[in-house]
């Protein structure tokens, strides 16, 4: 059975940074394509970041030079490296590895 278990949101202060990880078991994921992606309350879900199998980066327009998407093969992870953080970067962070869903992380950016 694939399981994707996210880890590392919290609750940081404006101009903070955190690091979310995705660690994928269960199945060979060195050839899918990996991303984050979030949704705010009242909002749709939005592409955050992904990373392709060949490690081709692609980033949301608003975090684009904050955040940095990584990903480590060996260990069947993705990592989202949010630095800058903003009160509107406030969301329910997912982690997507090919066709899977992780079951989201809780950030929040308040002061």
């Amino acid at each position: 059975q694939v399981q994707l278990v996210e880890s590392g949101g919290g609750l940081v202060q404006p101009g903070g940074s955190l690091r979310l990880s995705c660690a994928a078991s269960g199945g060979v994921f060195s050839s899918y394509d990996m991303g984050w992606y979030r949704q705010a309350l009242g909002k749709q879900r939005d592409l955050v970041a992904a990373i392709s199998s060949g490690g081709t980066t692609t980033y949301g327009y608003s975090v684009k030079g904050r955040f940095t998407i990584s990903r480590d093969n060996a260990k069947n992870t993705v990592y989202l490296q949010m630095n800058s953080l903003k009160p509107e970067d406030t969301a329910v962070y997912y982690c997507m590895v090919g066709k899977y869903w992780g079951q989201g992380t809780q950030v929040t950016v308040s002061s």
